[in-house]
C-alpha cells in the first residue's frame, strides 16, 4: 500500500549559466571537437540502427557515448545488489549514461526525455519509468510501477532532487518515490555524482545540443560515482525520514548538503 501523495512537486533549480566555470576552462582544439561530434553521431546511429537493443547493447552504447566525449568514469564504494533503489543527486544528462554503464537498472526520468533525439528512444527500449510531474494523479501509479520493478529484482535509479543542479548547489531529496522502496522492502543505495568541472552541468536554459557541444570542447572530464552503504527501511517506515537519511549519508562522498 502506498502512502498519500500529498502536494505534488515541480522543483526548480536556481542554477544557471553563471554557475559554470566559463571562460577560465581549457578547451579542446577544433579538430578534436569535430572528431568527437562525428564519433558521437556514429555511436548513436549504430545503436539506433538495431531494431531492438538489449540491456547489454544499451550499456555498450552508453559507454561509447562517454568514451567519444572524453569522459572518464570512476566508481567508488560497494556494488549495489539487484533489486535496489539507487538515489543520486542530479547534475547532467551524463549521469544517466554513467549509471547505465556500471550496473543494469531501470531509470526514472521526466516524461519529456522521450522526445530527446537518440537518447529518448534508447531510454524507452531500456525500460525507463517515466514520471509526468504535470499530472499529480499519475504519481501513485508511478510509485506502484517502481515498487513492482524492485519486487521483480530490477534495480531502479531515481534522482530525487527532481531537477539538475550545477554541482556545488544541491536541492532537497523529494520523498514521494522513496515509498516504492518501503512498499517493496527494497534497500536504498545513495550514490553521489560529482564532476571535476561544472561545465558538465545541465542547468538553466540549456538545450541538449548546447550541453553536448560544451562537453565536447573540454579536453577531458572525470565523472565520479560514490556509493554509500545501503539503507534498509523497515515496513511502515516514514518516506520523508528515509529521504533525509539518504541525502545525509552522501556527505563526505563528494556531496555537500545545501545550506
Amino acid at each position: 500500500m502506498t502512502a498519500p501523495v500529498g502536494t505534488f512537486w515541480q522543483p526548480a533549480s536556481g542554477c544557471d549559466d553563471r554557475c559554470r566555470d566559463g571562460r577560465a576552462v581549457r578547451r579542446a582544439g577544433p579538430v578534436a571537437v569535430v572528431v568527437r561530434l562525428v564519433a558521437l553521431v556514429a555511436v548513436l546511429l549504430g545503436g539506433l540502427a538495431m531494431a531492438v537493443l538489449d540491456s547489454a547493447a544499451l550499456r555498450a552504447m552508453a559507454r561509447g557515448i562517454l568514451a567519444v566525449l572524453g569522459v572518464r568514469l570512476v566508481w567508488r564504494g560497494p556494488a549495489p545488489r539487484p533489486g535496489s533503489l539507487l538515489v543520486a543527486n542530479h547534475v547532467s544528462w551524463l549521469d544517466v549514461l554513467a549509471l547505465a554503464t556500471v550496473l543494469p537498472a531501470r531509470m526514472v526520468a521526466k516524461h519529456d526525455v522521450r522526445a530527446w533525439p537518440g537518447i529518448g528512444g534508447a531510454a524507452v527500449r531500456a525500460g525507463t519509468i517515466f514520471i509526468d510531474r504535470t499530472r499529480p494523479s499519475a504519481l501513485p501509479g508511478t510509485v506502484a510501477e517502481v515498487a513492482g520493478a524492485l519486487r521483480a529484482g530490477h534495480s531502479v535509479v531515481l534522482f530525487p532532487e527532481g531537477t539538475t543542479y550545477c554541482g556545488p548547489e544541491r536541492g532537497p531529496f523529494r520523498s514521494a518515490l522513496f515509498q516504492s522502496a518501503i512498499d517493496a522492502g527494497a534497500p536504498v543505495v545513495p550514490v553521489s555524482i560529482g564532476y571535476d568541472s561544472t561545465e558538465a552541468a545541465f542547468v538553466g536554459d540549456d538545450t541538449l545540443g548546447e550541453s553536448i557541444m560544451r562537453i565536447a570542447r573540454l579536453p577531458r572530464l572525470t565523472l565520479t560515482l560514490a556509493a554509500a552503504p545501503a539503507l534498509r527501511p523497515d515496513p511502515g517506515a516514514d518516506r520523508r525520514a528515509l529521504a533525509r537519511a539518504a541525502q545525509s549519508s552522501l556527505a563526505g562522498r563528494g556531496y555537500h548538503l545545501a545550506a
